[in-house]
């Protein structure tokens, strides 16, 4: 048992070596098992077939990414507020230094969303539907979402976080918050851009804007009206 794991992980540690050199569509599976130095034909042993190896891959990812709230959740001495921005911090390291698996739990999002509704489903690669792997990530996905709820929660209770807030959808929220920041980081660090922000003011920039939006500390203000007269 313990060798056909060491296999599994040889081959997966393959896979993203090379994803992450030549990209998906560019490797073949004969690529995975020479990477690996072993047959192609054990290869197509653990995995069926490239699709079958990257739902494989999405599954390592989401298991890490998970990981990763759990770090945050059993961190000592944190409020909730505070648990989210690490969090944030996390998932921004994350997307830097495992770009194959947080580029798998973008994907897995984006199939899952086809996934939901029968007449976009077609769309869906059938080698993808047909993964044992892939099914697993129906199981397992939500589970990172839990733990940030209990977060959002957290923040409720110890009152950093505004008390009228939902904690389902006020974490659901974050997260695309935090996706969208991770993907706005490309046209914010372009050379050419028009817009005035820099990189370096971007993160902490941001991190205020969530923390303020949690604590109710945003409030609109009307300009104030003078009176004035024609005559």
């Amino acid at each position: 048992m313990a060798g056909e794991k060491n296999k599994e992980k040889l081959i997966l540690d393959s896979a993203v070596a090379l994803f992450t050199a030549k990209g998906f569509q560019a490797t073949r599976m004969e690529d995975v098992a020479k990477k690996a130095g072993i047959s192609k034909g054990l290869t197509y042993f653990y995995y069926k077939n490239k699709e079958d190896l990257f739902m494989a891959l999405t599954k390592k990812a989401f298991d890490q990414f998970k990981e990763e709230f759990r770090e945050v959740l059993r961190s000592k001495g944190k409020n909730g507020l505070e648990m989210l921005c690490d969090l944030m911090a996390k998932t921004v390291n994350f997307a830097k230094e495992q770009p194959v698996y947080y580029q798998a739990v973008l994907n897995f999002l984006d199939v899952l969303k086809k996934y939901n509704h029968p007449a976009t489903r077609k769309e869906i690669d059938p080698l993808v539907l047909d993964s044992v792997h892939f099914h697993k990530m129906l199981e397992i996905h939500l589970e990172p979402i839990k733990l940030g709820v209990q977060m959002v929660s957290q923040g409720i209770k110890d009152g950093s976080i505004r008390p009228e807030l939902q904690p389902e959808i006020t974490f659901y929220a974050v997260w695309a918050m935090i996706i969208g920041f991770e993907k706005m980081s490309g046209p914010v660090g372009f050379e050419g851009k028009e817009t005035k922000i820099s990189p370096e003011a971007w993160q902490p920039g941001f991190t205020k804007l969530m923390q303020d939006m949690l604590r109710g500390t945003i409030q609109a203000t009307r300009p104030a009206t003078v009176q004035t007269s024609l005559f």
